[in-house]
């Protein structure tokens, strides 16, 4: 079969094949993705996952896949290239989830880094009460 769209279980995530994928890989393909982006705390996220399979006998790796999915302003790009199906969706599993969690978990947790000292973060004594001056009264 060639050119098959399936939704996962996941809004906004289609996957897609390209050449002879069978119907059991693609079903294998959308319980693994549907794994990594159903888990709690992943965000909500938007794109697609490519399974292909070259026509040619002699390639050694006859698997490929890829996804390109959004997250927030992010996106994630993952490829993998195996010699069976299952391999091939085991391998992008793996990938897309610790991409995931890198994507989903950078600048987004709220936590900013502090200013350094000299300007103002943590290690700088807050000014004197009353003292009426924020400088440093340190000798020049």
């Amino acid at each position: 079969m060639t050119g098959n769209d399936f939704q996962t279980t996941a809004p906004g995530v289609l996957v897609r094949s390209d050449g002879e994928v069978d119907d059991d890989t693609l079903a294998y393909a959308r319980e693994k993705i549907d794994a990594v982006i159903g888990r709690p705390g992943v965000p909500a996220l938007s794109g697609e996952v490519r399974l292909a399979k070259a026509a040619a006998h002699h390639v050694d790796r006859p698997w490929s896949a890829t996804a390109s999915l959004h997250i927030g302003r992010r996106e994630v790009v993952v490829l993998a290239e195996e010699s069976t199906g299952r391999e091939v969706v085991d391998r992008l599993q793996d990938r897309l989830r610790r991409q995931i969690d890198k994507a989903a978990h950078t600048g987004h947790s709220g936590h900013r880094t502090s200013a350094p000292p000299w300007r103002g973060g943590p290690g700088t004594p807050p000014p004197a009460e009353g003292s009426g001056t924020t400088t440093d009264s340190h000798p020049a």
